[in-house]
């Protein structure tokens, strides 16, 4: 168990500089990685099966321990990144893929990656913990409708397919997770410490595919999305660093709430982007460059705040 702990705290450690350099693998060799992009959502639920094992049951006594706290932090999760959104979609003309690569992105829950932004910033974890829970357990409901109603004036929106696929990739692999915690009690520790492995090796995978499928257009394409991503991504930790001292909540709390907000689970933005906007190929290219960008700017604002 030592070992995978280890190999755990390594691949976390040089996480970025991994994605970072299997992206330009990617870009360089494109053939070797363009595979894996049938398996988006299946690369997904690695991920999200990896949550279900790590939800403790005292993770969710703190969704009752702080309503108040964690139905600010959803709410404005799932008000400030949707608006932001749309308007920098107004704002610079996006073209169609590029928009709901944008809405996709905005409209999705929390990122997993928040809380451990949270943990190096010294802020509320359990908090963090209980956002991203709670924001992820409705998705599936949440997210489609605001797509549909801020996406539909860009592309088309099937709402029952993607409500499909949110429940595919992100509650049954949670819920098959949190059976097997509950039955391999006494293997847990074993199982969790193994997960997070496979997870990051799917999102590494997930990304570069997504680099290697998008290569050519990368070179037309990829500063514009870059630019609204970081646009929409510091915009997200600056609003929701500002519903927190506007509401007087305590230092931690308040760096909890910004995280959760500007870092969203841009993996699922990938899998909807893939499985229910196959006409939009550059939608995906977005989540994948969010995935990237957030967690640097994300490591950026945790040691500022500290």
């Amino acid at each position: 168990m030592n070992y995978f702990q280890t190999l755990t705290h390594i691949i976390s450690k040089y996480l970025m500089v991994l994605i970072i350099g299997f992206s330009c693998l990617a870009y360089m060799v494109p053939d070797y990685f363009t595979w894996a992009i049938a398996y988006t959502p299946f690369l997904l639920g690695i991920a999200m099966f990896g949550m279900g094992l790590t939800i403790k049951f005292e993770s969710l006594c703190n969704i009752l321990k702080y309503p108040k706290d964690i139905c600010i932090g959803v709410l404005a999760q799932y008000t400030i990144m949707p608006l932001l959104a749309w308007g920098i979609c107004h704002v610079f003309t996006l073209p169609p893929d590029i928009a709901i690569g944008v809405i996709l992105v905005g409209c999705c829950p929390g990122g997993t990656a928040s809380n451990v932004i949270t943990y190096i910033a010294k802020g509320d974890v359990p908090l963090s913990v209980g956002m991203t829970i709670m924001s992820t357990l409705i998705a599936p409901i949440v997210t489609p409708l605001l797509i549909l109603y801020i996406g539909g004036a860009w592309v088309d929106i099937a709402l029952l397919p993607m409500m499909i696929t949110m429940v595919k990739v992100i509650i049954v692999p949670i819920l098959l997770g949190g059976v097997i915690q509950y039955v391999c009690k006494s293997h847990i520790n074993t199982l969790t410490s193994i997960s997070p492995i496979f997870s990051m090796i799917a999102i590494i995978l997930l990304i570069a595919a997504i680099i290697a499928v998008n290569r050519d257009k990368l070179l037309v394409s990829g500063l514009l999305t870059l630019i609204v991503v970081g646009i929409h991504n510091i915009l997200g930790l600056l609003l929701g660093l500002s519903v927190g001292k506007v509401l007087k909540l305590k230092y931690d709390k308040t760096t909890a709430l910004a995280i959760e907000v500007g870092m969203q689970n841009s993996g699922l933005a990938v899998t909807l982007a893939a499985t229910n906007f196959a006409l939009n190929p550059l939608a995906t290219l977005v989540g994948a460059i969010f995935s990237v960008w957030h967690n640097i700017s994300g490591a950026i604002f945790a040691s500022l705040r500290r």
